[in-house]
């Protein structure tokens, strides 16, 4: 994200974007500097013009919610966390039962 933020900070002083103007400005917030990725920004840059790409980001509609659950996908839920208690509960059982049978062995 830092090389996008770089090319937009370069735009948005009124200078072009080129590799050097990247690179310097990377540099100067102590980034390590790729300059394959540079290049590639720039060629990705090529043919856009950023201040409309910019205004359109701005004008995007915010993703739609969630659909809510239905009725039947919540009862399903709950039936399922029901089953979930009951076997949790006889697996408990049968552990106590295990613990009641060793401790006869003892006595």
């Amino acid at each position: 994200m830092e090389y996008i933020y770089a090319a937009m900070l370069v735009h948005s002083a009124g200078k072009e974007v080129t590799e050097e103007s990247i690179s310097d400005v990377l540099g100067s917030a102590g980034v390590e500097i790729d300059d394959s990725r540079v290049k590639a920004l720039v060629a990705a840059l090529e043919d856009v013009d950023i201040e409309e790409a910019i205004e359109s980001g701005q004008m995007a509609q915010p993703a739609a919610a969630p659909a809510t659950e239905t009725a039947e996908t919540t009862e399903e839920a709950e039936e399922e966390a029901e089953e979930e208690a009951e076997e949790e509960k006889d697996e408990e059982e049968a552990e106590e039962e295990a613990a009641e049978g060793l401790g006869a062995l003892f006595q």
